[in-house]
């Protein structure tokens, strides 16, 4: 059988790296743009953090439009904004209409994860699930390796401005590509009948050792009411914390502790993120394969969740060493763990979630309790840096909340999202 629905891994692989270029290229830029509109840390902080206030109040919005409009079109309205607004930066001229860029991106790039869970569920048997929503995440990932490379090259020869032109222009070719090239499986031409019989019978099934779960309430309000929907937006929340910190805070934290150039900072920070594709893709295959006997629908991949989150807290270890190359270990270690938690969270929530309706909205709300705390991430540090001098405690109030989001998936995710379970005490529990 051919295996084309691997161009849909490509695709989303490559939304998630756009993305996140994006999202980082101010962080490469951070110094001379401190420099430019005079800001200090406390100033830096709110800037980084301005692109997460609309993407989290958007979230939920975008999620109800792609359950009602479908992927292809809510996808391609997104990247447009977003992308527009990240060329447009390079024109700003104050530090109000910096704010406003950001913002404006912000809200764009809310498309990006419910598309994402939306696409998989459409295009991916669910014994597959777990490697292809690694694949997805692992894009966020390869982003900020490119693009600390890329963009700090850029903005040594060129000034920064012509980086968010470059990072901006990126985005119109991937939605020319998909405008062109995507459907559902049962319209995609390019799809082969067996692969498009293979793809709708078994992307809502369990395999044998699950039971049936049958159909509950449908909607936003009613999948609130559930422990588990909350437990996974807790989880993903003390996850994201790190991820905003690393991705807003390194290249300054490397600049300024560590005294890099901007060129260095790119290659040092591109070996862990590019280690972290990899390794992230390589646990979320771990995790199909540890589900094979049991199935997805008994909610087991909690364990590997947790098993990421307990990896990425070794940037606790941070304050303690002075030398770059175990640094660099450490870092490696943590957006692996980081970058593992966030695939096996998604693809959790898409095996407690009986039926694909509501997909998009549910993802939107685990999204949105990430980033509630990703918001929070670059403030803080800021505030810490401010008062200490130091970013020690950055990095341990981060280690902290990964500690505290493995005990939360672990005690708070044992039920389906909705429907009545016909699963036995024992699945229940596992």
């Amino acid at each position: 059988m051919s295996y084309r629905r691997g161009w849909i891994a490509v695709f989303l692989f490559s939304l998630s790296m756009i993305n996140y270029m994006d999202r980082i290229a101010l962080s490469i830029a951070a110094k001379p743009i401190a420099s430019e509109f005079k800001l200090g840390a406390v100033g830096m902080g709110y800037l980084f953090s301005s692109f997460i206030w609309s993407y989290a109040l958007f979230l939920i919005p975008m999620g109800v439009l792609i359950d009602r409009f479908g992927t292809k079109r809510m996808a391609g309205a997104g990247i447009f904004v977003w992308s527009a607004a990240t060329a447009l930066t390079a024109a700003v001229g104050s530090f109000g209409s910096l704010m406003l860029a950001r913002l404006v991106m912000g809200a764009g790039e809310s498309a990006s994860n419910p598309i994402g869970a939306k696409v998989i569920r459409q295009w991916i048997p669910a014994n597959e699930r777990g490697v292809v929503t690694s694949i997805f995440n692992s894009g966020s990932y390869a982003g900020p390796a490119v693009c600390s490379v890329i963009l700090g090259a850029l903005i040594a020869l060129w000034g920064w401005r012509v980086s968010f032109v470059i990072a901006g222009g990126i985005g119109f070719v991937w939605l020319a590509a998909w405008l062109v090239f995507f459907n559902s499986p049962e319209k995609a031409r390019w799809l082969s009948a067996q692969e498009r019989d293979k793809i709708v019978r078994e992307r809502d099934a369990s395999t044998a050792g699950d039971s049936k779960l049958v159909a509950g309430p449908s909607g936003l309000p009613a999948l609130m009411r559930s422990r588990t929907l909350w437990g996974l937006a807790i989880t993903q929340g003390c996850n994201v914390y790190t991820q905003y910190l690393f991705l807003t805070w390194l290249p300054s934290y490397l600049q300024a502790s560590r005294h890099l150039s901007i060129a260095n900072t790119g290659l040092f920070s591109a070996v862990p993120y590019a280690a972290a594709v990899v390794l992230c893709i390589f646990a979320g295959r771990l995790s199909d394969q540890y589900l094979k006997k049991t199935g997805v629908g008994t909610g087991r991949r909690r364990n590997a969740v947790a098993l990421a989150m307990l990896t990425g807290a070794a940037i606790l270890a941070v304050p303690f060493t002075t030398n770059l190359g175990v640094l660099l270990v450490i870092f490696s270690i943590t957006l692996t763990g980081i970058a593992s938690t966030t695939s096996l969270n998604f693809a959790l929530l898409n095996d407690m979630l009986p039926h694909s309706r509501d997909v998009a909205k549910a993802m939107a709300f685990v999204v949105v309790g990430g980033n509630i705390f990703g918001m929070i991430a670059p403030i803080a540090t800021g505030y810490v840096i401010a008062a200490t001098g130091s970013y020690d405690w950055a990095f341990g109030i981060a280690g902290l909340l990964l500690v505290a989001g493995a005990v939360t998936v672990l005690t708070m995710t044992r039920r389906p999202l909705s429907g009545t379970p016909d699963l036995t005490q024992q699945q229940v529990a596992a």
